[in-house]
């Protein structure tokens, strides 16, 4: 089991496997100097399935496959299928754009993915491409629909919340529960990456949301799948449920328990801390051992987190 120095039990970990990305999002890419990863430097399948083998011998029950788009690397479903037969990985997620889910979605199925986030900010067509830089609402919106055809269970909509943008559809939004089996959770908006676009007078706080929901409707306490940090909602007679997560208002840091590995291999214990432990000269040189990256992380993990910018856009963190 890891157990970290403040006795919080990791057993999960988010690995991103590329910062790339066919998105532009205005709260990921705003003024973002940061140079595409080269191929050399980007971790190789058998990489990180050694990270994960070795992650599970130690406590680690979670994995949730990111990027950048983590569905622009070629092969992903190979990697999702290996994942999957690990031993004591119990839980296996990708969160995602969308974009080509109508290609992939079967065959990441079929691999042995069991549940997908999607990002989807806004119902509205032009602000979507505004938001994205891309024209794919529609496109967006068959990958959610053909993700819950194929049974993937829970999927969960991602909406980060900006105000001035996007939160005159928060209920619109969270009316998408009445209509389908979403978890449609709403994200405080977060300081990654000295984004420009980002200062506190654009944050819209889970307190707000909570309010703006609760005076459509009393929200029932409900819960969810995966062992995030949502607090987790419905309304009366939904088939969907409506998550909320705080990291700028509540912190929820004191039961945290996760780590990330980025898409160049470093393990990072907190999301908004740039502190991290290079596993490449582990795995390519044989310069110690994982399990001893895994202990450091756990001496290094910080009891809170703090508002800084940090120096990686989100992107090349791993979202």
């Amino acid at each position: 089991m890891l157990i970290d120095h403040l006795g919080r039990i990791i057993e999960y970990l988010r690995i991103s496997v590329t910062d790339r990305c066919n998105f532009r999002c205005i709260y990921c890419s705003t003024h973002q100097n940061w140079k595409w990863l080269s191929h050399k430097e980007i971790l190789r399948f058998e990489e990180i399935e050694k990270i994960v083998k070795v992650g599970a011998k130690l406590g680690v029950k979670r994995i949730r496959l990111t990027g950048g788009e983590p569905l622009i690397r070629k092969n992903i479903e190979i990697l999702v299928e290996k994942l999957s037969q690990i031993p004591g990985i119990v839980d296996l997620s990708l969160t995602t754009n969308g974009f080509f889910l109508e290609e992939l979605g079967g065959k990441l199925k079929k691999a042995g993915l069991k549940r997908l986030n999607i990002s989807l900010d806004t119902l509205n067509k032009e602000k979507f491409k505004i938001l994205t830089g891309v024209d794919a609402f529609e496109k967006v919106l068959k990958g959610i629909n053909l993700a819950l055809d194929l049974g993937f269970n829970p999927v969960k909509i991602n909406v980060v919340v900006i105000k001035g943008f996007n939160d005159d559809e928060i209920l619109e939004l969270a009316k998408l529960t009445f209509e389908k089996p979403l978890e449609v959770r709403f994200i405080e908006f977060m300081p990654i990456g000295k984004n420009s676009l980002w200062n506190e007078n654009h944050i819209i706080t889970a307190q707000e949301i909570k309010e703006i929901l609760n005076k459509y409707s009393p929200l029932i306490p409900s819960n969810s799948v995966g062992g995030g940090p949502a607090k987790v909602f419905k309304w009366k007679n939904t088939l969907g449920k409506i998550g909320i997560i705080s990291p700028i208002s509540e912190h929820f840091c004191y039961k945290c328990n996760r780590l990330r590995i980025t898409p160049d291999g470093r393990l990072r214990p907190c999301l908004f801390s740039d502190n991290e432990i290079n596993l490449k000269p582990i795995l390519r040189g044989n310069k110690g051992t994982l399990e001893e990256a895994f202990e450091r992380a756990l001496r290094i993990k910080p009891a809170k987190h703090h508002l800084n910018f940090t120096k990686r856009p989100m992107r090349a963190i791993g979202g």
